[in-house]
């Protein structure tokens, strides 16, 4: 004997209204907190190298967050509103790391 479950059918799911995981939107996505764009740096290892490239990107002016992901090369970062590229490379630069460009 075995037994079934039914779930409710959603119409939508948890990602967008529209049931896909995308809404397509561009890399910036404009959120109550602000702006936040995800970059792709290249040459991060370890912990030390996210908290670095963090700590130079955080003193651009209008970051409110930063989050570095060695594994990924992703950096997430959160601003008031939409950053010159050119102020994030040279940040990562000063970091000692590559921007490639937005994820």
């Amino acid at each position: 004997m075995t037994a079934e479950t039914q779930l409710p059918q959603a119409t939508g799911s948890c990602c967008s209204p529209s049931g896909s995981c995308h809404d397509g939107a561009s890399a910036d996505a404009t959120t109550q907190d602000g702006v936040t764009t995800v970059y792709q740096v290249t040459g991060m290892t370890c912990g030390h190298c996210e908290g670095a490239v963090s700590a130079e990107i955080s003193e651009i002016e209008g970051v409110t967050s930063v989050k570095a992901v060695a594994s990924t090369g992703q950096v997430t970062v959160t601003s008031q509103a939409p950053l010159d590229e050119e102020a994030v490379r040279a940040a990562v630069d000063e970091a000692g790391y590559e921007l490639a460009g937005q994820a």
